[in-house]
């Protein structure tokens, strides 16, 4: 049968009556045109006051600038002016910035570097407000090779790292002491080698004892991790190899231990946690309400079970608290808070079917959940010791929503402090929590933000409103964008669309999906964000847009929908994706079924995949972006934790992986990938390549040099790309109605 050609989606947009204000071109995406504000850093006082964010100065500095959230008065701290380093006649350009306890010194970090996805060493300078001195910090150390510097308790000293060591600078005099002296590419000090940085979100690896007489600190040995080679083929006349540890499934791990050492120097204490150190881990360490105890989270390399341990600072010597197990895996707990004094900390688990909070008392002996019901509380953003509350994001009634709840310690129902209405909101909470950084968006409308009272949620200043993206989307002819569910065998799956403007249900046209459908991400959101803009572009040309969440996504709809998938990557959740098409297809005969595509980046690159191979007859075009073709390419912390380990689930290995069914490919295929890629590997897209040979299917394919998993580096390359992707769509799914 034939389809329509691009020139019929163009005579489509001219007798839709476009105006040309309202057309959405790959030039405008690109240009700044559709860019929206945000709030910048903002920083509550540990006073209550107020709150502080870096504002444009003069001379091309910033001011960071202190405000008042009830009557929205402003002040300036430190000037640009101030931030001037002797001999020099520009102001440091702030990346991040802290204050000492007392308030009157300031450390700046400036003048940062990129260590893998985030610039996390660069320059330190400590700032004297009272007397004006500036100084940078390790003066005789390597430039832009400084990390995570911290002040001290009382102010009068900063730790940092350098080079995989841990240093103490004192203020006064300028003394700089070398706490380790082991530091290597392989021996890391305080901060963390690829595998914990990517899969366990530390890059900071190091804390001051409260009361600043020592620092506790992960040691990272990859000794003996296998090496992989990232190949730059442009920068010079011969190839440039760069070499780093990247444990891949099934393969050793890097071992982990903690140790505490005093800010005076001398030997580490090493912490006896027990069990192979390569095959376990610490994925969390803090001082437990004390400067004698650690607290540490203790998981098993298969990530099913976690041991909460109170480590004694003096002797190492443990003790096994508390306990949490899933015949899954176990999320790790980032929503420890101390209670009483240190008699009692909070843990988030998923022991009941839902994630809930629980307190659990210092010697573990009482266990008690504050939060019963069935529903998920997302995340745990203030425990209000004094008032006795916890304050959290929760949704019990939708999944694609996020608002404000608060919940009494002592247990109880949950009190919605977001007004009536949808979106996804998040809140930065001021340390007594009664007051808030509210942002908040809706399904392809942009963010705002305001600072709001609590509980009340009464707005007393808007910080963003996004008016100027606002009325240029205000312009720009859109459809119809609709959150809506499809049930598929009695599992009801949310999604959302994006129909073309003066769409006509009579008529048939294409639908694109874009998937991603992993444990690590939600797609289907009632928020702005992700490719929104480009999605409302093609929707011009004539395309339906739609996005949808199966089984195993990180939605809160209980344990069982989450957990789902385990051992079964790929398999159940393409499943579902493939289900739900079909019931979108069964709900809505506008849908052409002979004009289904699919897309998606890193694992929604590799659920592409398996939706083009695993069900040939319902998808006919996939474009698929840094994905992972063989699961065992992929590193042992994410992948074994969703999938158990080879030597015991084979064939979920085998059958997960998109190259196994690569043989039944029937319809147009892009690869596209960074040949820089340190995460997903371009090993992914060669392996891939070969197999299609093999079996005679033709496809596209588009790598670009020595980018990374972002593919965004070098002028030009995000609208290349995109233009890339738009052009393949046009000629192997044509646009428009028929």
């Amino acid at each position: 049968m034939k389809l329509p050609s691009p020139v019929t989606a163009l005579l489509f947009l001219v007798a839709s009556g476009y105006g040309q204000d309202g057309v959405l071109t790959l030039d405008n995406l690109h240009n700044g045109t559709f860019s929206g504000e945000g709030a910048g850093r903002i920083r509550w006082k540990q006073d209550g006051s107020g709150y502080t964010t870096v504002e444009p100065g003069t001379d091309g500095g910033q001011d960071i600038v202190s405000h008042d959230p009830k009557t929205g008065s402003k002040s300036i701290l430190v000037p640009a002016a101030r931030l001037i380093p002797p001999g020099q006649d520009r102001p440091l350009q702030i990346a991040d910035y802290a204050w000492s306890s007392s308030g009157d010194r300031l450390l700046v970090f400036t003048d940062t570097r990129r260590v893998w996805r985030y610039h996390t060493r660069g320059d330190y300078w400590v700032v004297h407000l009272k007397t004006g001195e500036m100084r940078r910090l390790g003066i005789g150390l390597e430039r832009h090779r400084l990390q995570f510097a911290k002040f001290s308790p009382d102010g009068t000293r900063v730790a940092f790292v350098h080079k995989s060591d841990i240093y103490v600078e004192h203020l006064v005099d300028g003394r700089i002491l070398r706490l380790t002296k082991n530091g290597s590419e392989t021996l890391i000090n305080g901060t963390f080698d690829w595998v914990y940085e990517e899969e366990w979100g530390l890059r900071d690896g190091f804390r001051w004892s409260p009361d600043g007489k020592s620092i506790a600190f992960w040691q990272i040995d990859s000794s003996g991790v296998r090496e992989f080679v990232l190949i730059d083929n442009t920068s010079g006349l011969y190839p440039q190899l760069r070499r780093y540890q990247y444990p891949k499934v099934g393969e050793q791990n890097p071992s982990a231990r903690v140790g505490v050492i005093s800010a005076d120097g001398g030997e580490a204490i090493w912490m006896k946690v027990g069990g192979d150190t390569r095959d376990n881990y610490i994925a969390r360490m803090e001082w437990a309400a004390s400067s004698g105890e650690l607290i540490l989270q203790h998981v098993n390399r298969l990530q099913n079970t976690i041991r909460v341990l109170l480590a004694d600072a003096a002797t190492g010597e443990t003790q096994e608290v508390f306990r949490d197990t899933d015949s899954t895996w176990v999320e790790v707990c980032d929503d420890v808070h101390w209670l009483n004094d240190g008699a009692r900390f909070t843990w988030v688990s998923e022991r009941d079917g839902w994630r809930h909070v629980y307190i659990v008392s210092r010697d573990g002996k009482k266990v008690a959940c504050v939060t019963p019901g069935e529903y998920d509380m997302v995340s745990v953003l203030r425990v209000d010791d004094a008032g006795g509350w916890i304050y959290g994001i929760a949704s019990p009634n939708d999944a694609t929503q996020r608002f404000l709840y608060r919940v009494p310690l002592a247990g109880g129902e949950p009190e919605r402090l977001t007004p009536k209405g949808g979106g996804v909101h998040s809140y930065q909470l001021s340390h007594d929590a009664r007051w808030a950084v509210h942002t908040w968006s809706t399904l392809g409308e942009p963010p705002q933000v305001e600072v709001v009272g609590l509980p009340t949620h009464e707005a007393t200043r808007s910080l963003v409103s996004n008016k100027r993206l606002r009325e240029r989307l205000a312009k720009v002819d859109r459809g119809v964008s609709e959150l809506f569910q499809v049930d598929i065998d009695g599992v009801a799956v949310d999604g959302w669309m994006i129909k073309p403007p003066h769409f006509d249900p009579k008529k048939k046209w294409p639908l694109l999906v874009y998937v991603y459908g992993e444990p690590a991400g939600q797609t289907v959101q009632d928020k702005w964000g992700g490719y929104w803009m480009w999605h409302l572009m093609l929707a011009q040309r004539g395309y339906v847009i739609m996005s949808l969440d199966n089984r195993g996504t990180p939605a809160p709809r209980g344990r069982a929908w989450r957990k789902a998938v385990y051992g079964q990557i790929g398999v159940l959740a393409s499943q579902d994706q493939a289900a739900a098409v079909r019931a979108a297809q069964d709900r809505w005969d506008w849908i052409d079924k002979e004009r289904v595509g699919v897309w998606g980046w890193s694992g929604g690159g590799s659920m592409t995949l398996n939706a083009l191979f695993r069900y040939p007859g319902l998808y006919h075009m996939g474009m698929a972006i840094a994905f992972i073709a063989n699961q065992r390419y992929y590193d042992t912390i994410y992948q074994e934790r969703y999938m158990g380990l080879p030597s015991t689930n084979q064939a979920g290995f085998r059958d997960g992986s998109p190259i196994t069914h690569a043989k039944n490919l029937e319809g147009d295929l892009l690869l596209v990938y960074g040949t820089g890629d340190d995460n997903c590997h371009y090993q992914n897209c060669e392996a891939l390549v070969n197999e299609l040979v093999k079996h005679n299917k033709p496809f596209s394919m588009l790598s670009y040099p020595n980018r990374t998993h972002s593919i965004s580096e070098g002028p030009g390359t995000r609208k290349h790309l995109f233009m890339s992707l738009t052009d393949f769509l046009s000629r192997r799914l044509p646009a428009g109605p028929r």
